[in-house]
């Protein structure tokens, strides 16, 4: 992520604009990112300063492109890459050493005279022999200590120029983030993905159904129970690209302005064209769910249809997405959770969990050698062996009445 020095951002009527590059006026910028991915893929070796240096000079003669910007893409590319770092102090160590061994040459000069009478070139060479190593390496590691003189050694980068420009305008709204003091998130799809990298981000929640299939998600973090702070909104900008990978929400967060006082709203939606460098959520998180959904289609069975993740049971910050939910025309539901794939510590926190919201209407498929240990709770189970069969899932519904 950006660090708040970084961030560049416009306020228009109570509203903070991140700032954001478009192909519509920034084309220009797909040629910039592009040179400066490849001065970086052949930078392996160069100093950090050495690197900046020649990224600045992409943008010599480029009017719309403010200092701050330019420095936010030198922070984006050294996240990218790995550098090279002096971690035990053997830089400090050679230059206490290197320094005593030319006290007595100083002044060191280009070139000897009547008054200088000591080269640098001959000073070095000689501080060369008494170390037994080329001055070529010990000037590489006088001041691999110091950041700017760290040392590129890997670049994994970025697929191209405009993945570079994408992870920079999120960066930028990551960035705005920082002053948040509240987040919504509206949601109709996803949500197992939102609350899982939520909780990843350490976020608290409290959670509104706000219609059939929709949800909204109020997110803040553990210290802003106890006090005000400014922490918790590092924790929302690590979140929001794990959020704009997700589809059918929008979000408002509440902002805090350096200026004492003062608050700003900042609003986006799924539908505002930012492509986070996370992967989508898959829509299934095992084959088992995947090939049963694929069995039963988009038709109704029996007057059931079928809704991928459409609920979400939570109580206090203990929250539940089963996988499916049948809802019958009558207007009833019935929730339907797979467990396959298990170890004991896998089937005892689904136990747990599943104790915790016993009050609802939970069907639960399992796959046969876990079966003994998950017959212990109550309530209705289907047993599959390696697929799990429609048939047999709408036999089972037949016994949750109508509520």
């Amino acid at each position: 992520m950006l660090t708040r020095e970084l961030a560049i951002a416009e306020y228009d009527a109570g509203r903070i604009l991140p700032d954001r590059l478009t192909r519509n006026s920034h084309r220009q910028y797909l040629a910039y990112a592009q040179r400066m991915l490849e001065i970086y893929r052949t930078g392996i070796g160069r100093t950090r300063r050495q690197l900046h240096g020649a990224v600045r000079g992409v943008f010599a003669h480029e009017q719309d492109c403010p200092a701050r910007r330019i420095d936010a893409f030198c922070k984006l590319l050294d996240d990218a890459g790995t550098y090279e770092r002096d971690r035990r102090g053997r830089a400090a160590a050679l230059r206490r050493e290197v320094f005593r061994m030319a006290t007595a040459s100083h002044p060191l000069v280009r070139k000897a005279d009547r008054l200088f009478e000591y080269e640098e070139a001959r000073v070095k060479a000689e501080i060369s022999a008494q170390l037994g190593r080329p001055w070529k390496e010990i000037d590489r590691e006088l001041f691999a200590d110091v950041i700017d003189f760290h040392r590129l050694v890997e670049f994994e980068g970025y697929a191209d120029g405009a993945a570079l420009l994408a992870r920079y305008n999120v960066a930028q709204v990551q960035a705005a983030l920082f002053g948040a003091v509240s987040l919504t998130v509206w949601a109709s799809e996803d949500f197992k993905t939102i609350l899982r990298y939520a909780k990843l981000a350490r976020l608290m929640h409290t959670i509104v159904r706000s219609g059939q299939g929709r949800y909204v998600f109020r997110f803040d973090g553990p210290a802003s129970v106890l006090r005000e702070t400014r922490r918790y909104g590092a924790a929302m900008a690590r979140f929001l690209p794990a959020l704009i990978a997700c589809r059918g929400w929008r979000m408002h967060a509440v902002v805090r302005t350096r200026r004492r006082g003062r608050t700003v709203a900042l609003d986006l939606c799924s539908e505002d064209g930012l492509n986070s460098h996370l992967p989508p959520p898959g829509q299934f998180d095992s084959q088992v769910e995947e090939r049963f959904a694929e069995k039963w289609g988009s038709q109704d069975r029996d007057g059931w249809r079928l809704v991928r993740e459409g609920e979400v049971l939570h109580c206090r910050q203990k929250v539940f997405v089963p996988d499916f939910v049948f809802c019958h025309r009558d207007g009833h539901t019935v929730l339907m959770e797979i467990v396959g794939f298990w170890t004991p510590e896998y089937l005892q926190a689904k136990i747990e969990t599943l104790r915790t919201f016993a009050d609802h209407r939970i069907l639960l498929a399992v796959v046969r050698p876990a079966s003994t240990t998950v017959a212990e709770l109550p309530g209705e189970a289907v047993v599959y062996k390696s697929a799990l069969l429609v048939n047999d899932v709408l036999d089972r519904l037949k016994s949750f009445p109508a509520a």
